[in-house]
């Protein structure tokens, strides 16, 4: 199997996609409880959203970093995660993709959302030739998420505890096996075409 250099992973139905946040208990447990963000969830700052659970492993330490600690499942709506992915701009300039820097720095200066495609992650949380898509919400794009698109948020913090206490017994294929099921995103051209990097076809690698 191969991989696109700059594909969406996710696990989705045909109504929700899922990312991931970490938050300290103070904001991850009400999440959780009540299905919505709390009160003192910043609307007005932006927050990143991720597909990839292995992803968000790495960036958070297994739910073992300070302030990160309470890992959420976020089910949105694909109506929300199209709109997010339309208003976006990369967060780097890419020659050939925008006319040139000034041109770059006015569209990510007015856009919501922002892209940011990092290697995508093992279960030992090391790089893979291939990489992930990490979305940026901010203004307009934040309130909607936390008021609009959420449909449930799920603590699936003992899931990464219990997968982090198997890739440390090396028990690498049970660990493999409690992951998310994250199949190719099936986004339109035009959602995409204005975040698409010079691509390359990756080999998957050959083991977890």
């Amino acid at each position: 199997m191969e991989h696109p250099s700059h594909e969406i992973r996710a696990q989705h139905t045909s109504t929700t996609v899922t990312v991931y946040q970490a938050y300290g208990p103070h904001i991850g447990l009400p999440a959780a409880r009540d299905g919505r963000f709390p009160a003192a969830w910043k609307r007005d700052r932006m927050t990143w959203i991720k597909p990839s659970f292995l992803w968000m492993m790495y960036r958070c330490g297994w739910g073992l970093k300070e302030g990160q600690e309470t890992v959420l499942a976020v089910e949105i709506t694909h109506e929300g995660f199209a709109w997010a992915l339309r208003n976006a701009c990369l967060s780097h300039y890419v020659r050939g993709l925008h006319p040139d820097q000034a041109a770059w720095k006015r569209r990510l200066h007015r856009s919501p959302t922002r892209v940011q495609w990092d290697p995508e992650r093992d279960l030992h949380l090391r790089p893979l030739p291939y990489r992930s898509l990490q979305l940026g919400l901010a203004g307009e794009a934040a309130r909607r998420y936390a008021d609009e698109w959420t449909v449930s948020i799920t603590d699936v913090t003992p899931l990464a505890r219990e997968v982090h206490a198997l890739v440390r017994a090396g028990h690498l294929d049970t660990a493999a096996g409690l992951l998310p099921e994250e199949r190719p995103y099936p986004a339109a051209d035009d959602l995409l075409s204005h975040l698409r990097v010079a691509e390359r076809t990756h080999p998957a690698p050959g083991g977890v």
